[in-house]
C-alpha cells in the first residue's frame, strides 16, 4: 500500500505563488522540484487557489527570421570550432617538427630562433 502525503496550506499557497510568479519554467518542473508524486496535484492546487490562468508550460514564439538566424549562428559556430581546432593542429606539428629539426642540427629551438632574427 503506498503512503499518502497531506501538503500543509502553506506549502499550497507557497507553490502556487512561486508557480505564479514564473519561478518555475512550468508546472511540471515545479511539481518535481519539491518532491510532488501525484501527475495532477499542483495543478488542482492551482485551480483551488484560483489560479487557472496559468498556462501549463512555456511556449516560444519565433519568426522565421530568427529561426534562420539562430540557425546560420550555430552553423557560424561549428564552422569557426572546425577552424580552430585546425589551426591548433597546424600548430602542434609545427612545434614537433621545428623540434625535429632542431635535434637534426643539434641546435636548441631558442638558439635556431636567435639565428633566424
Amino acid at each position: 500500500m503506498s503512503e499518502v502525503v497531506r501538503y500543509s496550506e502553506a506549502f499550497k499557497l507557497r507553490l502556487v505563488e512561486d508557480v505564479a510568479a514564473g519561478k518555475y519554467a512550468s508546472i511540471e518542473e515545479a511539481r518535481r522540484g519539491n518532491g510532488i508524486r501525484g501527475a495532477a496535484t499542483l495543478s488542482k492546487w492551482l485551480k483551488h487557489y484560483g489560479r487557472e490562468d496559468i498556462p501549463p508550460k512555456r511556449v516560444k514564439v519565433e519568426t522565421m527570421n530568427e529561426i534562420d538566424e539562430l540557425k546560420a549562428a550555430r552553423k557560424r559556430i561549428r564552422e569557426l570550432e572546425a577552424a580552430l581546432a585546425d589551426a591548433h593542429m597546424d600548430y602542434c606539428l609545427e612545434s614537433v617538427f621545428l623540434d625535429i629539426a632542431c635535434k637534426r642540427l643539434g641546435m636548441s629551438t631558442e638558439e635556431l630562433k636567435k639565428r633566424t632574427l
